[in-house]
């Protein structure tokens, strides 16, 4: 079986930003879906415990940590952002890493949205939560986290199996290769030799 080619600059690029549209999209309407239809602070129960909705808006990161330090979110995920779109015009020629890297980029403006429209105004936006699913985590998330915490495991898995940004793999061979190659760069001069 041949293997497919690396995906060109441009592909990378487009399939990267076609997916962070969609993504950022959805998370966008279902946020304004909620506001418009939940109401506030009050269990709306969807499937039982299963799956329930709760709508907050969340002035910090997971679990209202850090609520009094917004605006330093807000510059950590611009700056995630900035890197992704970096990789993704500069490095990334695998088709599994443009479409993680293109599914967390949209989590990522998601939340970012928020911080930068919502009230009480920019760059310290409240983002907006409405999903709790009890039985599992105590958190209250949206769609956007939903697509950062599962890309994140992707980006893992992916670092895990050896897949570079470039569509080739680690292999052992290669690995060893980087480890003596650094080995023998670090290692001291001998000093009996003149």
């Amino acid at each position: 079986m041949r293997s497919r080619p690396p995906l060109r600059t441009a592909a990378a690029g487009v399939t990267i930003a076609i997916l962070a549209v969609l993504v950022l999209a959805a998370d966008q309407f279902a946020k304004n879906a909620a506001i418009a239809a939940l109401p506030s602070e009050r269990v709306v129960p969807i499937i039982g415990d299963f799956l329930q909705f709760y709508l907050v808006r969340n002035p910090g990161a997971a679990f209202s940590l850090g609520e009094g330090v917004t605006w330093v979110f807000t510059i950590a995920l611009a700056v995630v952002a900035c890197v992704i779109v970096y990789l993704g015009v500069r490095r990334v020629r695998s088709r599994l890493w443009a479409v993680v890297l293109g599914l967390l980029l949209g989590g990522v403006l998601g939340n970012l949205t928020d911080r930068l429209i919502r009230e009480p105004g920019f760059p310290v936006g409240h983002v907006v939560d409405f999903i709790s699913t009890p039985w599992m985590m105590p958190a209250i998330y949206n769609v956007a986290d939903m697509f950062i915490v599962t890309m994140m495991i992707s980006v893992a898995v992916l670092v895990l199996f050896g897949l570079k940004l470039d569509g080739s793999r680690e292999t052992k061979a290669s690995r060893a290769a980087a480890e003596s190659a650094d080995g023998a760069v670090d290692a001291p001069a001998d000093p009996g030799a003149r």
